[in-house]
């Protein structure tokens, strides 16, 4: 498992990633990568892709391993969105406790509170 601060650097970089957006070039070859449907399936995927990459870019990077990298890139994509998707729920969430504690609004602060606790679960060690 991550350690927390280097998650909180995690979903940073993955919400500057997706703000940017990826060029792509022509005549390349693109892969669907491996999902990631839940934040700990994302977790996972970001650990073996990272270990991926970097064994690939420690060693020769011949087009062989152009096309490794290229297509692993894929599945780490895949973990960052869903990651950035999950810190997005948790901010809006938050923050919607957050002003209805200020109007006293305990139906919202629960239930919203609640859906927060579920949302940032995955993110942050327990």
């Amino acid at each position: 498992m991550i350690p927390i601060s280097n998650r909180l650097g995690v979903m940073v970089a993955a919400t500057a990633l997706l703000g940017v957006g990826l060029a792509q070039a022509d005549g390349v070859d693109h892969f669907e990568g491996e999902p990631s449907r839940t934040v700990a399936e994302a977790w996972d995927n970001l650990e073996t892709g990272n270990e991926q990459l970097k064994a690939l870019i420690n060693g020769e990077l011949s087009p062989v391993e152009m096309a490794e990298v290229h297509e692993v890139t894929y599945t780490l994509e895949n973990a960052l969105a869903r990651l950035a998707e999950a810190h997005e729920t948790s901010a809006v969430n938050l923050e919607e406790v957050h002003l209805a504690s200020e109007r006293n609004d305990t139906e919202t602060v629960r239930a919203n509170g609640e859906a927060y606790l579920e949302a940032i679960s995955g993110l942050v060690q327990q």
